[in-house]
């Protein structure tokens, strides 16, 4: 069974809503900022750090893309905008759902987890991970 996580854009986050475009370029700058890493290092870095390619299917590219594995440890990870209900009656949120595959890889999983920190980092918003647990990085009074 596909399992998701959530990135949660709630009061305090750095963006309200953002677009599946908005969304590839901030995956783009996590590739560029580990290229620079790995430069620093002398090391290709950012292969490992981000062993994908970002594909879409027709027809589809204003709903969802994906990620696929550029090696036999990675196979996909998929990317959409939705809305998510907060619970307790609340209106529902605009939210990023990152869903692994039913056959995503281990290497998937934790790839997924540390992008989905990032972007959750990144704006600031509340983070629902694969396992149900939530990481608020937006700040709370």
């Amino acid at each position: 069974m596909a399992q998701s996580a959530y990135i949660a854009f709630v009061e305090g986050s750095a963006a309200e809503r953002i677009t599946l475009a908005e969304l590839q370029r901030k995956l783009l700058d996590y590739r560029d900022r580990t290229a620079r890493t790995g430069k620093q290092l002398n090391w290709d870095y950012a292969e490992a750090a981000f062993p994908y390619t970002i594909e879409t299917k027709p027809g589809e590219e204003d709903r969802w893309f994906y990620l696929k594995g550029k090696d036999p440890l990675y196979r996909y990870i998929v990317f959409g905008i939705s809305e998510r209900a907060a619970g307790d009656g609340e209106t529902a949120r605009p939210c990023i759902q990152v869903v692994l595959p039913d056959d995503a890889t281990h290497g998937d999983k934790a790839k997924a987890n540390e992008l989905c920190k990032f972007l959750a980092k990144q704006y600031k918003a509340a983070l629902t991970m694969f396992n149900g647990r939530t990481i608020y990085y937006n700040p709370r009074k």
